[in-house]
């Protein structure tokens, strides 16, 4: 099992297999509204500007225009943000180069640092991740990875020749653990990034968070937050509201205890969301 790395402020990275430095806590932008100086953009200055330097999107989410614009407009060095984004549909070579293209313009930031195959669930997975290893040669994307990857479809991959992917971006939070995909990662170099942390808020009056609210002194999210940064996960809240974006950041001074995190892992298993990791590997 390789080491992990436990972010300790907003700006702790770990170095991903394509030799990037990645952070480790971010934003979010999944349903933050897009068009011109719209929620999206002003969330992107405001975290940044806090201290974020990871910013998480996805053609799905239609706001890849204002990600760009708020990178833009936050006044840091392109170097110092992390930008990620996905492909939605992974239908093949051709497919893919169109799509980030598209992307790529609507950004226009230079370079994409992580693009992700959004889910196994097109119908040409390889095509497309060859096609992204090729953008990676020109310079045009950093690094590559997937999301919503099981250990089948890394498999698949691995079995297809291609390079191992430098992240898999997954749900995960103390109601859905995914253990055998996270330990296979690990075990094979590849970073975890966590989506959905807090659950989509759909677990904030459970009683074993509120009774931890109060002991830490924290609220329910800080506390979800709080224990995917203790598992060494690449952790991005979602959030477009300014206070909301810093309380969610307060995390790093504090920790839940060894007992307290215990107990969290051992919570019923149940996703927020679609769950594409069990779906069969279709090439």
């Amino acid at each position: 099992m390789a080491a992990v790395t436990v972010a300790t402020s907003l700006d702790s990275r770990v170095t991903l297999n394509s030799g990037f430095e990645m952070p480790l806590f971010g934003l979010g932008v999944y349903k933050a509204a897009s068009g011109d100086n719209g929620e999206a953009e002003k969330a992107v200055i405001h975290a940044l500007q806090y201290g974020y330097r990871l910013i998480d999107t996805a053609e799905f989410y239609s706001n890849e225009a204002d990600v760009g614009r708020g990178v833009k407009k936050a006044g840091l060095k392109r170097e110092d943000v992390f930008v990620v984004s996905k492909i939605w549909d992974a239908n093949g070579y051709d497919y893919c180069r169109k799509l980030f293209n598209e992307a790529f313009k609507k950004m226009d930031i230079g370079y994409i640092d992580l693009y992700l195959i959004h889910s196994p669930m097109g119908s040409d997975n390889c095509g497309t991740y060859r096609a992204m290893l090729d953008l990676q040669k020109q310079g045009l994307i950093r690094s590559c990875g997937v999301s919503n990857y099981g250990i089948q479809h890394l498999e698949g991959l691995k079995t297809a020749g291609l390079p191992t992917p430098s992240v898999n971006q997954i749900e995960l939070h103390p109601w859905q653990h995914k253990s055998e995909v996270v330990k296979y990662c690990r075990e094979n170099g590849i970073a975890v990034m966590g989506y959905s942390p807090l659950a989509k808020g759909q677990r904030f009056s459970e009683p074993i968070l509120t009774k931890l609210s109060e002991r830490y002194g924290k609220t329910a999210a800080q506390v979800m937050i709080r224990w995917s940064v203790q598992k060494g996960y690449i952790t991005i809240p979602k959030s477009a509201k300014p206070a909301r974006i810093v309380e969610n950041a307060q995390v790093f001074d504090w920790s839940i205890s060894d007992a307290d995190m215990a107990v969290l892992d051992k919570l019923p298993q149940k996703s927020c969301t679609w769950d594409p990791t069990t779906s069969p590997w279709r090439g």
